[in-house]
C-alpha cells in the first residue's frame, strides 16, 4: 500500500480519485444530498493526496513518469512527466480544491431543488482532474485532450445557473475565446512536430536547435495568444470578466485561483525550459505584456460595481504582476545573468501561489455576501459587517494581502518583483533599463491603485449603513463556507511570514529547468555569476521581523494614546453630526462615487469597450460580411453544386503533381 503512494503510479490513482468522484456524482443524482456528499468526498480526498503526493515529490527531488501506448493511433501516448514544477503546480490546484471544496459542500445548498446537484459534482471533479492533466502531460496531444477536458468541464461549469441569460452569454464568449487560444496552441505543437519529429517534450527538447530561429519566434507569439488567452492577459482577456461571476462561487476560486495559472505553467515550461536558449526581445515583449496587463485590469477593477466582476479583473492586473517576474527572469537568462533570472522566476511562481491562495479566498468571501444578499451589486451592500463579522475579517485579509500590505503573503511576493526589476535597472544599459523602469513603475502604480480598489470594496460592502433590503435578511455564512475562508486566510499569513523558508523551497524547484544548466547552489546560496552579490542583497527580508515590527508600532502607538493623550481627557461617545437631518444610505459614498475621481483621471483608459469597439466589432464584422458574402454562391440548386465539384476536381488535376 506504501508504494502506491509513492510509486509512479501514485498519479493515476489520483485521477481515478477524482473520475470516481465525477461517476458517483451522476450516480445518486437524483438526491441532491447525495450527490453533494459523493461529489464532496472525492474532491476532498483526491485534493489531500494531492497536496501529499506533491509535497514528497518537491521535497525528495523526484521524478515521475508513467508512459503507456501508443494508443489508438502512433502519435498518441498516455505519457506523463512531474518533476518538481509540475508538482509545484498540482499542490497549487490541489490545495485551493480542498478548500474550495469543503466551501462548495455548503454552498452547493443553494442550489438544491433548482438544479442537478449531480451534473455539478460530475462536471466539478472532471475540472479538477482536467487541470491535474495539464500540468503533468508530457506529450503534446494528450495535453491537448487535457486542455478540452478542463476547458469544456470549465464551460459548463460557467453556464450552471442557465436560468440567467448573462450566464449562457459569458459562457459562450468563454468557449469562443478559450477555443481561438486552442487553436493557436495546436499551430505551435504542430510546427515543433514539423522541426523535431515529435510531439514528446522532452524529444522536443532534445531537438530545440533543430528549430529556426523565425520558426522559434512564431512558437514564442502563438504560446503568448494561446496560453496567454487562459490565462487572461489583456486584449485576450475579455471572457474573463464575464465567465468568473458566472460560475458558482467556489467554482470562481477555482478558475481564478488555479486555472489561469495552467497558461502561466506552459509558458514557464515552453519558454523556461524547452525552447532554450531565448532571445532577449521574448523576455522584454513578455515583461511588457505584464505591465499593461497589470495597471489596465486595476484600472477597469476600480470602475467595477459588480463584486464578481471587480475580482475577475484583479485577476487580469496579478496575471500582469507575475508576467513581470517571468518577463523579468526570461531577459535575465537571455543575457546570461542566472542569479537575478532566478531571483525573477521565483518571485513569479511564488506570486503565482499567493494570488491562489488570496484571490480564492475573496471569491469564496464574496460568493458568502451573494449567498445571504441575493446581489453581486455593492451599491446594494453597506454595513454587512454587522451581520457577517466573520466574512467580513476574512474579505479584509484577503483585501491586505492583495494590496500587498505586511504581514501577508502578497506583499512579499510583489516585493521580490521589485527586487528582480531593480537589478535589470541597476546593472543593464540602455534601452534595456528603461523597459525595466516601466515595469517597476507599473507596478508601482498597480500597487497603490489596488490598495484604493479594495479600500472601495471593503468599505461600500461591509461598513457604513445598508443600502439594500437583502442586507437587513443577511446572516454569517454556515460552518463549512466559514472554514473554507478561515483556511485560506490563514495560509495568507502563514506564507507571509515564513516567505523566506517558501522562496527557498520554490528556488529549488525551479534550478532543473533549462534556463538554470550554469547555475549552481551551495547551502541554498546562489553563487554561480558575477551578479550573485547583488541578487543576494535583494534577499535580505523577514517576514516574522516584520510583523513584530508592525505589532510593536502598534502597541507603542496605542500605549501613547490611551495612556500619554488622552490620560486625562474624558471622551464623550455621541451621534454623527448629521446637519439637522436623519441620517440615510443617501448620505454615503458609494463605490461608484469613491472611484470617481480616478475613474475620471483615466477616463480615455477606462473605456471598457476599446477593445470591442477597435479590435473584436470590427474583426467580428469582416468575418460576417465575408460570411454573406460567400452565402451568396450557396444557391440551393444541386446543378450548380455539381459544376463547383466539377471545376474542382480541374483544378486539382492541374495542381497535382
Amino acid at each position: 500500500m506504501l508504494s502506491l503512494f509513492t510509486s509512479d503510479i501514485s498519479f493515476i490513482f489520483l485521477i481515478c480519485i477524482f473520475l470516481v468522484g465525477a461517476a458517483a456524482s451522476l450516480l445518486f443524482r437524483r438526491d441532491d444530498v447525495l450527490a453533494n456528499i459523493w461529489s464532496s468526498f472525492f474532491s476532498i480526498a483526491g485534493s489531500i493526496y494531492g497536496v501529499y503526493l506533491a509535497t514528497f515529490i518537491i521535497f525528495k527531488g523526484l521524478t515521475f513518469s508513467i508512459s503507456m501506448g501508443p494508443l489508438i493511433f502512433p502519435l498518441l501516448s498516455i505519457s506523463f512527466n512531474i518533476d518538481r514544477l509540475a508538482a509545484f503546480f498540482i499542490f497549487l490546484i490541489s490545495i485551493i480544491s480542498l478548500f474550495c471544496s469543503i466551501y462548495g459542500i455548503g454552498y452547493a445548498k443553494h442550489y438544491y431543488k433548482k438544479y442537478d446537484i449531480g451534473v455539478l459534482g460530475f462536471f466539478y471533479n472532471c475540472f479538477i482532474a482536467g487541470m491535474l492533466m495539464v500540468v503533468t502531460a508530457s506529450n503534446a496531444i494528450l495535453f491537448l485532450i487535457a486542455w478540452e477536458i478542463m476547458s469544456i468541464a470549465s464551460y459548463f461549469l460557467v453556464i450552471y445557473d442557465r436560468n440567467d441569460k448573462e450566464n449562457i452569454d459569458a459562457g459562450f464568449l468563454y468557449l469562443i475565446m478559450t477555443h481561438v487560444g486552442t487553436a493557436f496552441i495546436i499551430l505551435l505543437f504542430l510546427l515543433l512536430y514539423k522541426y523535431t519529429g515529435s510531439f514528446d517534450f522532452g524529444s522536443i527538447k532534445s531537438g530545440v536547435a533543430l528549430i529556426p530561429a523565425l520558426i522559434k519566434n512564431v512558437v514564442f507569439v502563438f504560446a503568448m495568444i494561446g496560453f496567454g488567452t487562459k490565462s487572461g492577459i489583456i486584449p485576450f482577456h475579455i471572457w474573463l470578466p464575464s465567465a468568473h461571476p458566472a460560475a458558482p462561487s467556489h467554482v470562481s476560486g477555482l478558475m481564478s485561483g488555479v486555472m489561469i495559472k495552467t497558461g502561466i505553467y506552459m509558458l514557464v515550461r515552453v519558454l523556461m525550459d524547452i525552447m532554450q536558449p531565448i532571445p532577449l526581445w521574448w523576455g522584454l515583449a513578455v515583461l511588457l505584456v505584464g505591465a499593461i496587463s497589470s495597471v489596465l485590469g486595476v484600472l477597469y477593477a476600480l470602475t467595477e460595481h459588480d463584486i464578481k466582476r471587480l475580482l475577475a479583473f484583479h485577476s487580469i492586473e496579478n496575471i500582469g504582476i507575475i508576467l513581470l517576474g517571468l518577463g523579468s527572469s526570461l531577459s535575465f537568462t537571455s543575457l546570461n545573468m542566472p542569479a537575478l533570472a532566478m531571483i525573477a522566476l521565483v518571485a513569479a511562481l511564488f506570486h503565482t501561489l499567493n494570488h491562489a491562495i488570496f484571490k480564492s479566498l475573496l471569491f469564496l468571501s464574496a460568493g458568502s455576501v451573494i449567498n445571504e444578499t441575493h446581489t453581486r451589486n455593492m451599491e446594494e451592500y453597506g454595513g454587512l459587517v454587522k451581520y457577517m463579522p466573520q466574512t467580513a475579517f476574512y474579505f479584509l485579509v484577503g483585501s491586505m494581502a492583495i494590496s500587498a500590505l505586511p504581514p501577508f503573503n502578497g506583499f512579499f511576493s510583489e516585493w521580490l518583483t521589485f527586487q528582480s526589476l531593480f537589478g535589470g535597472i541597476h546593472l543593464l544599459s540602455s534601452p534595456i533599463r528603461w523597459i525595466f523602469m516601466v515595469g517597476a513603475g507599473s507596478l508601482a502604480l498597480t500597487g497603490g491603485l489596488a490598495l484604493a480598489c479594495f479600500v472601495k470594496a471593503f468599505g461600500s460592502t461591509f461598513l457604513a449603513r445598508p443600502r439594500g433590503h437583502g442586507v437587513l435578511k443577511s446572516k454569517e455564512s454556515s460552518p463549512f463556507l466559514l472554514f473554507g475562508m478561515e483556511s485560506l486566510a490563514l495560509l495568507t499569513l502563514v506564507l507571509g511570514l515564513f516567505s523566506s523558508y517558501f522562496t527557498n523551497v520554490i528556488r529549488g524547484i525551479v534550478v532543473d529547468l533549462g534556463g538554470f544548466s550554469k547555475l549552481n547552489l551551495v547551502s541554498g546560496s546562489i553563487v554561480s555569476d558575477s551578479t550573485s552579490a547583488v541578487a543576494a542583497s535583494f534577499l535580505t527580508v523577514s517576514g516574522p521581523t516584520i510583523a513584530i515590527s508592525l505589532l510593536a508600532v502598534f502597541i507603542v502607538v496605542f500605549v501613547i494614546v490611551k495612556f500619554i493623550v488622552y490620560r486625562e481627557q474624558k471622551v464623550l461617545v455621541g451621534d454623527t453630526w448629521d446637519c439637522g437631518t436623519d441620517l440615510t444610505p443617501r448620505m454615503e459614498i458609494t463605490s461608484t462615487g469613491f472611484a470617481r475621481s480616478i475613474v475620471t483621471i483615466f477616463d480615455g483608459i477606462c473605456a471598457r469597450d476599446i477593445y470591442q469597439k477597435y479590435f473584436y466589432q470590427p474583426f467580428s464584422d469582416m468575418v460576417a460580411d465575408i460570411s454573406n458574402s460567400i452565402k451568396e454562391i450557396q444557391s440551393g440548386g444541386t446543378n450548380i453544386y455539381v459544376l463547383y465539384i466539377f471545376i474542382t476536381l480541374v483544378v486539382a488535376l492541374f495542381l497535382l503533381p
